[in-house]
């Protein structure tokens, strides 16, 4: 591959981290502004548990759907047009006033948004190779890290300064202007039947092992991610009194260590291998070390410092990153490229769904007196059980070659 066609990758890897960082930029507004929403609309802890359900479950549901499309419509056409819907859909919160609009709102932004997970992943597999795909994949999977990093950062401020309105306006108008730049690029893929549209029978790919295994890798590993990114922000207004202007900073140096965590998800297998390792070796050895950091996590409600807690449960993100990088590192190992977006799509499906009760069950605890140990708790475990459940489903990880496994999953 020449030396531009090789860059041309990296300017769509580019692509892809912007795309899903603004994705996660307007999914976390909401939850940097609840006080000073809850002040004007009266919101109680339960409407806005419900806000949250009402997206998991759009979510949920849309990931049967996008993880299809993608396969089926190509991944320039199919990404484009997700972005271009979600990044109106988050304008479309500055226009609403009540629950029931605020819920419409987050229902079509997370259907929308549901495109994000399959497209990035099928970007991985469409535009790298197998010595190359890891790394892209740990670019991309810090996106949604930087999101979290400089929503915390501006937002807020934004918010005092212009309004709320303004937060949710600025970061959908920015999704629009990457849509006109995404479909003006042209960039050559390695796996070019992954480019195709290709009918997908969904009974070969639900019947395969690795797939549920990737399935209750999500499941146990989502409900985690999905938590904090709703519950944290509270989670440090509760703990610590931190006023508006100041919340978003230790919630900021969290996700700024969730970062780091998807990068040396993609780093450190790729060294592993590179080593002489083999890949069932790396990718095992890599999520049994993140999973090992996350037990910590509910040490936070001792400490005494808004600081110190962001520091403990940025490890905790720190390791959920680089767990969740390695994932999706097997889904593309296992799967072949022109049937991962359906394979993402299924597993994410099930992660955001099963996500919902991670999300009620916290309101259910603050509304009774639990406050947030039990869920931490939850927190600490969730990624020793995913492992071993990949371990017991896919006892070696072997690569699959995407002219193998065309056969099982395009229709004859």
């Amino acid at each position: 591959m020449s030396g531009g066609a090789n860059r041309a990758r990296w300017v769509i890897v580019a692509m892809v981290f912007v795309a899903i960082m603004l994705n996660y930029v307007d999914r976390q507004i909401l939850a940097l502004l609840k006080p000073t929403l809850e002040a004007e609309f009266r919101w109680s802890d339960q409407d806005y548990a419900n806000m949250g359900t009402a997206f998991q479950v759009a979510t949920a549901f849309a990931f049967l759907g996008t993880g299809w499309f993608i396969d089926r419509v190509g991944l320039r056409r199919g990404f484009g047009v997700g972005v271009g819907v979600w990044s109106l859909a988050g304008m479309a919160h500055a226009v609403a006033t009540t629950v029931t609009g605020f819920i419409g709102a987050r229902v079509v932004l997370g259907m929308a948004e549901s495109i994000g997970t399959p497209a990035a992943v099928k970007t991985a597999a469409t535009y790298f190779n197998h010595r190359d795909r890891q790394i892209a994949l740990g670019i991309g999977n810090t996106a949604p890290n930087v999101g979290a990093v400089v929503t915390p950062a501006l937002i807020p401020p934004l918010a005092v300064a212009f309004g709320w309105q303004a937060a949710f306006l600025l970061a959908g108008g920015l999704g629009l202007v990457w849509v006109a730049v995404w479909f003006a690029l042209r960039v050559k893929p390695v796996a070019l039947d992954a480019m195709e549209a290709a009918p997908i029978r969904w009974g070969d790919i639900l019947r395969r092992r690795t797939t549920l295994a990737i399935a209750i890798a999500k499941v146990l590993s989502d409900q985690v991610w999905f938590f904090m990114l709703l519950w944290l922000p509270d989670l440090f207004h509760r703990l610590f009194a931190l006023p508006q202007g100041t919340l978003g900073w230790p919630v900021a140096l969290a996700y700024g260590l969730a970062a780091c965590g998807a990068l040396t998800g993609g780093w450190l297998p790729t060294r592993m291998i590179a080593g002489g390792w083999s890949v069932n070796r790396a990718r095992k050895t890599t999520m049994l070390l993140y999973a090992l950091l996350v037990l910590p996590v509910p040490l936070v409600l001792s400490v005494s410092s808004p600081w110190s807690a962001a520091l403990l449960l940025g490890l905790g993100l720190f390791a959920h990153q680089g767990f969740s990088t390695s994932v999706f590192g097997v889904a593309t190992d296992v799967t072949p490229a022109r049937a991962v977006g359906s394979t993402i799509g299924i597993a994410a499906f099930c992660g955001n769904l099963c996500s919902i009760g991670m999300i009620q069950f916290q309101a259910w605890a603050l509304a009774n007196g639990w406050g947030y140990t039990p869920a931490l708790v939850i927190c600490a475990s969730s990624y020793l059980l995913a492992l071993l459940a990949i371990h017991l489903l896919i006892p070696r990880i072997v690569p699959v070659e995407p002219e193998a496994g065309a056969p099982l999953v395009v229709a004859h």
